[in-house]
């Protein structure tokens, strides 16, 4: 399956039925009065969080939404049949934003999660509604409102609790597969990952999902190599993973790169929780690991792990470290209070 993180869409509810001019035709009843029924309401679009997606590629072949419009009304005072809804059917973490791409309507982030985006127009008023001890055979209905439409943007923002970082061909793919079953392209030449990767890995019998996004490079913030744009997929993480390649000349500088796009990217990722990891340290020498690891540390002003996706060496130390880091953060989204709901 494709990944798509973003796409416009045009929405359109039901209008609501018209309503009827009708009158009552009985034997034996001379003046019946009128009896027209009511328009019903045009269907509602409803944006429905699910689980089984993690992509937005059916809107690349599908942009156009409209909602079944309602009855007219009928005689025998019969109100029209309301218009079907229509669902929208979108992944966990799916963005709702307005036309004009900046302003945020609504961000579904757990299944089962509704949004009416479109309301249905209502249904017109039957000349049953216009009788009056003066006026006792109106021939006057109203017709039915009309429904909603706009174009909105989806974006996808994938929930993870820990997000893997560094530049081009530093092992995150190696790593994300040796620790889940996710089955990301893995090969010898820089941008191998092209799109983000999801992957759940197991420590001690909890689970952590893990986010892979293409490699940063110096520059990515202003459109160098892949840009930038896949950091909104670990905006929702609690903990960075920084993999820096050992066999990098200066893995500090790396590490440094790195940060300076996250700080320029914003949105608080330079100040999620991270940890450092030194990586491939199976095609480094002794004295290799220890000078790079001392000289990483001083840059990053914390502890450095030693970890080699390759071979496993280091993974489980490594991974019960993040578990940790990962625990925290639950706990401490678990205190906050909880977020109001939007209306629309």
């Amino acid at each position: 399956m494709k990944f798509l993180d973003q796409a416009k869409i045009y929405l359109r509810s039901g209008d609501g039925g018209a309503g009827c001019v009708s009158f009552r035709r009985e034997k034996y009843i001379e003046f019946g009065g009128p009896d027209g029924g009511d328009g019903g309401k045009g269907g509602d679009v409803i944006a429905e969080c699910v689980a089984g997606l993690n992509t937005l590629i059916d809107f690349r072949y599908q942009q156009h939404f409209r909602a079944k419009r309602g009855g007219h009304g009928m005689g025998k005072n019969r109100t029209g049949a309301s218009g079907k809804d229509l669902i929208i059917k979108v992944p966990a973490g799916t963005q709702i934003l307005a036309e004009d791409k900046s302003t945020l309507i609504a961000d579904l982030v757990a299944p089962g999660q509704r949004l009416v985006l479109a309301r249905g127009g209502a249904g017109g008023l039957g000349n049953a509604h216009f009788k009056s001890a003066t006026r006792q055979a109106p021939r006057e209905a109203t017709p039915g409102k009309p429904g909603q439409e706009m174009w909105l943007w989806l974006r996808l923002k994938l929930a993870a609790d820990a997000g893997l970082i560094g530049l081009p061909n530093a092992g995150k793919s190696t790593f994300l597969g040796a620790v889940s079953r996710a089955r990301p392209k893995i090969a010898d030449y820089p941008f191998t990952t092209i799109h983000p990767q999801l992957g759940v890995a197991s420590v001690d019998g909890e689970e952590i999902v893990l986010a892979d996004i293409p490699g940063l490079i110096e520059g990515a913030h202003a459109g160098k190599g892949l840009g930038d744009r896949f950091l909104g997929h670990i905006e929702r993480c609690g903990v960075l993973l920084h993999l820096v390649d050992g066999t990098e000349d200066d893995p500090a500088t790396a590490w440094r790169d790195v940060r300076q796009e996250l700080a320029a990217y914003g949105a608080g990722l330079a100040d999620k929780a991270e940890l450092v990891a030194l990586n491939k340290i199976d095609a480094l020498s002794e004295d290799q690991i220890a000078e790079r690891r001392a000289a990483l540390a001083d840059a990053c002003g914390g502890t450095v792990h030693l970890v080699s996706g390759a071979t496993g060496t280091g993974v489980p130390e490594l991974l019960r470290a993040l578990r940790n880091r990962v625990r925290a953060f639950r706990e401490a989204e678990t205190r906050q209070e909880p977020a109001q709901a939007w209306t629309p």
